[in-house]
């Protein structure tokens, strides 16, 4: 994979992503609607992938999956980047959106479907999952 690059939404933060993209997906989740107004688009890094330039503010909070979740966003601009579950130690949520190129990923499931409001627009050409789907696991080489 090529080198990937994003920022936030007022430029103060840049990242860059030197690893492959363990999984991408849509979450309809409602922490997830409360940080954007729909669902949101991510990737999952191996966390040692993720090169950050600046420096992030966070929230922590249990997910409805019931992990511990820390939410990394820019402080001048409040926009949301990366988070980290406990589910998934060494594994980090990028934002696809923030991507300078969101195209360069395409996601492959909507998952936490069951809790999209009735006019969300889910894609019935990804995979399906009500709730969480198994957890994801790092690559052996990013362990």
């Amino acid at each position: 994979m090529q080198e990937l690059t994003g920022s936030c939404l007022c430029g103060n933060l840049r990242y860059r992503l030197t690893g492959e993209p363990v999984v991408s997906r849509i979450c309809w989740c409602r922490d997830c609607q409360h940080i954007s107004g729909n669902g949101t688009v991510n990737a999952i890094f191996p966390t040692s992938s993720i090169h950050i330039e600046g420096t992030l503010s966070e929230y922590a909070s249990v997910a409805d999956s019931g992990n511990s979740v820390r939410r990394r966003f820019c402080p001048h601009c409040g926009c949301h980047l990366f988070a980290e579950n406990t589910g998934r130690p060494g594994l980090s949520v990028v934002r696809i959106g923030t991507l300078d190129d969101p195209s360069a990923i395409v996601p492959t499931a909507n998952i936490w479907s069951s809790s999209a409001a009735s006019w969300a627009c889910l894609n019935l050409a990804l995979q399906q999952y009500d709730k969480q789907p198994q957890q994801v696991q790092p690559p052996p080489s990013a362990a």
